[in-house]
């Protein structure tokens, strides 16, 4: 992930519903879930949902795919771990044990199907 990339995850993340948004679909796992479901559990109305969701989709931290009359959204784990490596780069001044477990997180894959972390 360039510094452009970063820039954009950073500031499509800074705002609260998004923020949490995100949280939501990591947890969801590969399987994502429906816009209105998002809607239900932010407790926000459709319209406020989908304008976050178009500024994650433009930073790249979600993916969305068709399934009937639904769009059903998924976190990107890739850009996800990428923004976590960016941030540990130049980690800990040469010291790699102490960033360990920051980069394990970041090395980490997507969650099986159905399985919750």
């Amino acid at each position: 992930m360039d510094e452009r990339q970063a820039l954009a995850s950073f500031g499509a993340l800074s705002q609260e519903s998004r923020l949490q948004i995100v949280r939501m679909l990591v947890v969801a796992g590969p399987s994502g879930m429906a816009a209105g479901t998002i809607a239900e559990k932010l407790e926000v109305s459709p319209s406020n949902v989908s304008f976050h969701l178009k500024e994650l989709d433009r930073a790249g931290l979600i993916s969305q795919q068709r399934e009937a009359r639904s769009i059903i959204y998924s976190a990107n784990y890739d850009a996800l771990g990428g923004l976590v490596r960016f941030l540990m780069e130049d980690c800990c001044s040469g010291h790699p044990e102490i960033c360990a477990p920051g980069t394990e997180i970041a090395a980490c894959c997507a969650p099986a199907e159905g399985k919750v972390q």
